[in-house]
């Protein structure tokens, strides 16, 4: 524990150091590449600004985020239980995450206005995709015997996805939803910069063009933070959603009452 967290944090802090350090010795100037502290110190100038951005970029990324996951799943559960949609809908799947964001955005926005929606989409389309692809893969990792045996007892294809298969996907449904919860931040970002009036991607927008490197620093270290904030909280679920789950022969058990 103290290896794996403990040596990240002094790797950063002593790099953060050393930025400061350079800045100082060599007078680099602000506009070119702001020093640590004057980054602070423009974090607590804005705080008040800035929170209100922070916030909305929250609430759009936990909106996606939970959007993406049940759209996901559903998906995911579909292509499962109609196998002909595997061979129909897979490669659409991947096609839809070749699509630039960059550029799928302002077509979104052409069609659908300025509003929330264009943003939702495109936040819908970058996590469903690894969460339908984890997902798909954990329903196929169930015991064949204990398959076997509820198909034996006359268990309908809906008891076997309900009582079998969706508990073994589990942990890999929460191993799609930590690679979506680590993209949906960026995403977020990229439908403000678009068109936004509020969120970190709008502010990030304000400062590029008002070209205060200071705050370029302030939405990274922003987003950043959000991005960690989001894979911990996902980890944090897992660990309270797998905690539940019940061991090999007890699932036996289950299955077979």
């Amino acid at each position: 524990m103290l290896r794996s967290i403990g040596l990240p944090i002094i790797t950063l802090i002593i790099t953060i150091g050393l930025w400061q350090a350079c800045c100082w010795l060599f007078e680099i100037p602000t506009y070119t590449l702001p020093a640590p502290s004057e980054i602070a110190v423009k974090m607590y100038m804005d705080s008040a600004m800035l929170w209100g951005h922070v916030v909305a970029t929250i609430n759009l990324s936990l909106l996606g985020l939970g959007l993406g996951l049940v759209v996901g799943i559903v998906v995911a559960i579909v292509i499962h239980l109609v196998p002909i949609f595997r061979d129909a809908v897979a490669p659409l799947l991947v096609l839809s995450q070749n699509v630039p964001l960059i550029a799928l955005g302002p077509l979104l926005m052409i069609w659908f206005g300025f509003g929330i929606t264009p943003k939702l989409i495109l936040l819908i389309i970058v996590c469903f995709f690894p969460i339908t692809l984890s997902m798909l893969v954990g329903l196929g990792q169930a015991e064949p015997q204990l398959r076997e045996y509820l198909a034996m007892i006359g268990s309908t294809r809906w008891e076997q996805l309900k009582r079998l298969e969706f508990p073994a996907s589990l942990p890999y449904l929460f191993s799609g939803l930590r690679m979506a919860a680590t993209y949906v931040v960026s995403s977020a970002i990229v439908a403000e910069w678009l068109g936004a009036s509020k969120g970190i991607g709008y502010y990030l927008q304000l400062k590029f063009k008002g070209f205060e490197a200071p705050g370029v620093f302030t939405s990274i270290v922003c987003i950043v933070l959000l991005s960690l904030l989001f894979f911990g909280a996902a980890v944090l679920l897992e660990r309270l959603v797998i905690r539940w789950r019940p061991p090999a022969k007890e699932s036996w058990k289950e299955a077979s009452s």
